[in-house]
């Protein structure tokens, strides 16, 4: 759950929430309707989102082998599913934090850079395709993340 609905709800225990503290409950609770529409897409479809990116990414390498385009593909896979969970918890915390925990240094230590380059651009890519624009607008602060940490190495 978002960091300052957690405090919302701490203060809800002891007193009544003050204007500003319900418009932000009012704002949080307004768009949670629309983030579990995309978050329930996005696990519905998610092999028709993937699938592609690894024909894409096997002609993208060819001389590569199949075990690191794999690894980096499974990773993407997973980072998307804890992007949507983020993305529902509207948390980027709890983004950074899972993501942080299990990827840090992955990517440097299997240098498979070029590899995360392109499946980020093929993903932003089929999303974009697949996703109407306000559903990519509440995804895309979350996959702007994974990218920072999958692409660039950076948190």
């Amino acid at each position: 759950m978002h960091p300052e609905i957690e405090v919302l709800l701490d203060h809800a225990e002891t007193r009544f929430l003050k204007n500003e503290e319900l418009a932000i409950f009012k704002r949080y609770a307004a768009t949670l309707a629309q983030r579990l529409k995309v978050y329930e897409f996005l696990r519905d479809k998610e092999v028709a989102i993937f699938q592609p990116i690894a024909n894409q990414l096997q002609e993208a390498f060819p001389q590569e082998k199949q075990e690191n385009l794999e690894r980096s593909l499974t990773h993407w896979i997973l980072a998307m599913r804890h992007c949507a969970m983020a993305m529902l918890l509207n948390d980027e915390g709890f983004l950074k934090q899972r993501l942080e925990e299990w990827l840090s240094g992955i990517v440097k230590a299997h240098q498979s850079q070029q590899i995360e380059t392109t499946i980020w651009k093929l993903l932003q890519a089929r999303l974009k395709e697949i996703l109407s624009e306000p559903a990519l607008a509440i995804a895309q602060p979350f996959l702007d993340q994974i990218s920072k940490i999958l692409v660039t190495g950076n948190g």
